[in-house]
């Protein structure tokens, strides 16, 4: 099913902290961001510093309340765009959600 913006999944608006460990890198390093919205195989998160496209991450969203549980997946990025000074939005692809 195609939604009004061509999606195949709906993409469901969120404010959420998130935080990502970049697997590529030999440090493991950490980075926080906030997650923006999210579907059921991808979601953008909003972060202060540029990550490369086809770079690999594990993304840990915590649950707000008992009732949803934390999201933690394995990601690809797939797009990273600049939309204000020192701040950009990552496109990621759920590649595995544990």
């Amino acid at each position: 099913m195609l939604y009004e913006d061509k999606r195949n999944f709906f993409r469901m608006l969120v404010n959420a902290e998130a935080q990502l460990v970049i697997l590529d890198s030999a440090t493991g390093r950490k980075i926080d961001g906030v997650c923006r919205d999210l579907s059921a195989s991808g979601m953008s998160i909003e972060i202060d510093e540029p990550i490369e496209v086809a770079t690999q991450v594990k993304v840990r969203i915590d649950a707000t309340n008992n009732s949803v549980p934390s999201l933690d997946a394995l990601a690809k990025v797939v797009r990273c765009s600049e939309v204000e000074e020192k701040e950009y939005l990552l496109g990621l692809e759920v590649l595995e959600i544990n």
